[in-house]
């Protein structure tokens, strides 16, 4: 099979340039009659009962995770709770080595999840834990990496559109949010073929210009965008993001406004659409 590693770690604005179902089969998925969980997103419909989880259950240890250079942690948790684990990040406001990082923004990203119905970022609340302020975010399992994949994977023939139009999704996001560091760290499979997506410590800068390329939209997806004002990110993100970061939030989409128009001018309403393929 032809294997094509997309490059992340390659400038950020040629990100899935070519064919964004070119990759790696993912060989981990369970076969029907398996019993293994499928479905990482186990927080689906019980969002707020995760949030108040994170908020309170106990960390048992906590031990350095060797992927990220911010440090994160990951806490284990008493069993028989929803989940096993949640990660710790404590990264401060400030510069660091050059880039602007924040453990705030972690929560201002799930949060902007909930209210684009994006359905990709865990659960992620701010919590003090002896006397640190940090993020606690949901362990999303099972899943694995598009580095651990060995680059972006190819879903079989029956998740294809979905999978497709997921990728586009995660990009319009990425984009909205100023995310410079989408790596393939980032980008988690699980066997059900959802995407999720983490690590969202140097977003939400003041920087308005468009960080990922985009050749496709999904149209659900950018009616919520176009609906975002500052009022509702002031009331939903507020705490987390400053005002002039705020006003970069809707730059941004109205620089995705100006890209969107001229693929439709170069490809046509119907192509840079992604109408009835799969959600």
């Amino acid at each position: 099979m032809l294997r094509r590693r997309l490059p992340f770690a390659a400038p950020v604005t040629v990100l899935f340039a070519a064919s964004i179902l070119i990759g790696v089969p993912y060989a981990q998925s369970p076969s029907p009659a398996s019993a293994a969980p499928t479905e990482a997103r186990t927080w689906l419909g019980r969002g707020a009962e995760m949030e108040a989880y994170l908020r309170t259950v106990e960390m048992l240890s906590l031990e350095d995770l060797s992927v990220g250079v911010t440090k994160p942690r990951r806490a284990t948790l008493p069993p028989g709770g929803p989940m096993k684990y949640l990660v710790w990040k404590t990264i401060r406001p400030g510069l660091y080595g050059g880039y602007w990082e924040s453990y705030k923004s972690e929560i201002a990203a799930y949060e902007l999840d909930k209210v684009l119905q994006l359905n990709m970022v865990p659960p992620t609340v701010e919590r003090v834990h002896k006397g640190e302020h940090g993020a606690a975010i949901m362990w999303a399992a099972p899943t694995k990496s598009f580095k651990d994949l060995g680059g972006p994977p190819t879903a079989p023939p029956a998740e294809q559109n979905s999978w497709a139009r997921q990728l586009v999704r995660a990009k319009m996001f990425h984009n909205l949010i100023a995310n410079i560091d989408p790596n393939e760290g980032n980008w988690l499979v699980d066997p059900g073929w959802h995407l999720i997506l983490v690590d969202f410590s140097r977003c939400f800068t003041a920087d308005t210009a468009l960080k990922v390329a985009l050749t496709r939209v999904d149209p659900d997806l950018w009616a919520r965008m176009e609906a975002l004002d500052e009022a509702t990110l002031t009331r939903t993100i507020g705490d987390w993001v400053g005002k002039g970061e705020r006003k970069a939030i809707l730059k941004r989409r109205d620089n995705l406004e100006k890209k969107i128009n001229q693929l439709v001018k170069a490809r046509g309403e119907a192509y840079v659409f992604m109408k009835d393929i799969g959600k």
